[in-house]
C-alpha cells in the first residue's frame, strides 16, 4: 500500500497523526455528502425505496468488513453509547453478577455499565493496567483472563485501548467467556476499519462502532452487530422503520407487532439519514477496497523505525506484540516538561492527542514515514 494523502483534503503544511481523534474526510466521502445534502432541495426525488435500500446496502458493506454472515444482524446507530445501551439493557442479570471492564475505558462504554450495576446489584469489576513498563500489555491481558470466573456476566471492553493502543487478545478472552457463560460486548470504534476483525472468529455477542474514526465516515452515525443472545430484545426506541412491513407506506396505519429480521429492531429512529448514511457507506466501501490488514501493515511500516529510535532515547512504547500500529501511546522520559512539548507540537503543526500519561499517536493511510520523522524530531527537541 502507498500513501493515500491525495485522496484527502488535509492542509499541505499539516502533519495529522490523530486518526484516533477523528479521521480526516475523504474527498469521495465529501462528494457523496454534498450530493446527499442537496437531495432534499427537491424532496420529490426521495422515494419510499430510498428509506430502506441504501440502509440495507450499508448493512451489507459493514457485514462484509467484519465477516458477518447475516447482514440483518447489523443495526444502524447514532453513537457508541446508544449501541452499548441496546445491549446492556437487554441482559438478564442476577444480583452479585460481575461486569468485567478494563481500566480507563472510554466513558461511552463505562457509564451504562455503572448504571446497570446501581440498578441490578451487579458488581463492576475494573481491571486496571499493571503499574509497570515491563511486559505491560502481556501482564494486563493475563490479569483480565485470570479475572474471568463463574460470576462474570458481561465482559465489556475494546479490542484496542483508546488511550494507548494496547491490544487485547479477544480470542483468548472469548474462550474464557464461553467457559464461564459470560457475554462479550466489544467497542470496536478504535479498531474496526484499521485492524482486521472477524465476527466468525471472535463471535462477539455485540460489537459497537462509531463511524467517524477508522471507518472514515461522519460524526453521529455508526453500526452495531448483535448476536443470537439479543435476537428478541427490546429496542431503545420504537421507530416505525423497525417494524415488519414498514416498507409499504400505504399500510403504515395497520400497526404491526412484529419487528423486522435480526438486529434491525435496534436501529436508531430515522435510520435512512439521507445525509450521513451515504457518507458512512462510502467510507466503508473504501476500506473494503484497501483492506484493514493492509492499513495495519502500512502504518507499521511507516512507524516502526521511528518508534525504535524514540525508545533508544528513553521514551516508553508498548511491546509490538501488544499494541496496534495505527494507534499507540508514547510515554516521555521522566522529568519531561509536557507543557513545553505540547507547545512545540502545536508550533510545528503536528496533531496528536494527550491521553492519561501518554502521547497518543494514530497514523493513517494519509500519513507517510516523513510525518513520523517530523514527530520524532519535535519529541527529541
Amino acid at each position: 500500500m502507498k500513501c493515500k494523502r491525495k485522496q484527502f483534503n488535509l492542509p499541505k503544511d499539516a502533519t495529522y497523526l490523530n486518526g484516533a481523534y477523528m479521521s480526516p474526510l475523504l474527498k469521495s466521502v465529501e462528494k457523496v455528502g454534498i450530493k446527499a445534502l442537496k437531495l432534499k432541495n427537491n424532496p420529490a426525488q426521495i422515494t419510499a425505496d430510498d428509506f430502506f435500500d441504501p440502509v440495507n446496502s450499508s448493512r451489507k458493506a459493514v457485514a462484509k468488513l467484519i465477516n458477518a454472515k447475516k447482514w440483518e444482524r447489523i443495526a444502524i446507530i447514532p453513537s457508541v453509547s446508544y449501541g452499548i445501551a441496546n445491549a446492556a439493557y437487554n441482559i438478564d442479570y442476577k444480583k452479585n453478577d460481575e461486569i468485567l471492564m478494563v481500566g480507563e475505558q472510554f466513558p461511552s462504554n463505562y457509564y451504562v455499565w455503572r448504571t446497570v450495576g446501581v440498578h441490578t446489584g451487579c458488581k463492576l469489576r475494573v481491571i486496571a493496567a499493571p503499574d509497570t513498563n515491563i511486559s505491560r500489555g502481556e501482564k494486563w491481558n493475563s490479569q483480565i483472563l485470570s479475572s474471568i470466573n463463574s460470576k462474570t456476566k458481561v465482559i465489556a471492553m475494546p479490542m484496542v485501548h483508546w488511550a494507548d493502543g494496547t491490544v487485547f487478545d479477544l480470542l483468548k478472552i472469548r474462550k474464557a467467556a464461553n467457559k464461564n457463560g459470560a457475554l462479550l460486548i466489544i467497542d470496536g470504534t478504535q479498531s474496526v476499519g484499521a485492524l482486521p476483525f472477524d465476527v466468525k472468529k471472535i463471535k462477539p455477542d455485540a460489537l459497537v462502532c462509531g463511524a467517524y474514526k477508522w471507518l472514515m465516515g461522519p460524526y453521529s452515525t455508526g453500526f452495531a452487530y448483535y448476536g443470537k443472545y439479543f435476537a428478541k430484545g427490546a429496542p431503545m426506541e420504537e421507530s416505525w422503520m423497525i417494524r415488519k412491513g414498514s416498507e409499504n407506506f400505504s399500510s403504515l396505519v395497520n400497526y404491526q407487532e412484529d419487528y423486522r429480521k435480526g438486529a434491525i429492531r435496534y436501529d436508531v429512529g430515522q435510520t435512512a439519514n439521507f445525509n450521513l448514511l451515504p457518507m458512512m457507506h462510502q467510507g466503508v466501501q473504501k476500506l473494503l477496497k484497501w483492506k484493514p490488514e493492509n492499513i495495519q501493515a502500512y502504518t507499521r511500516k511507516i512507524s516502526t523505525d521511528v518508534l525504535e529510535d524514540l525508545k533508544e532515547e528513553g521514551y516508553w512504547i508498548e511491546d509490538e506484540a501488544y499494541r496496534s500500529s495505527h494507534l499507540f501511546g508514547i510515554r516521555p522520559p521522566f522529568g519531561t516538561n509536557t507543557k513545553k512539548l505540547k507547545k512545540r507540537l502545536v508550533k510545528n503543526k503536528i496533531s496528536v492527542s494527550f491521553r492519561s500519561d501518554s502521547i497518543r499517536v494514530s497514523p493513517g493511510v494519509y500519513n507517510s514515514k516523513k510525518d513520523m520523522e517530523r514527530l520524532k524530531k519535535v519529541l527529541l527537541g
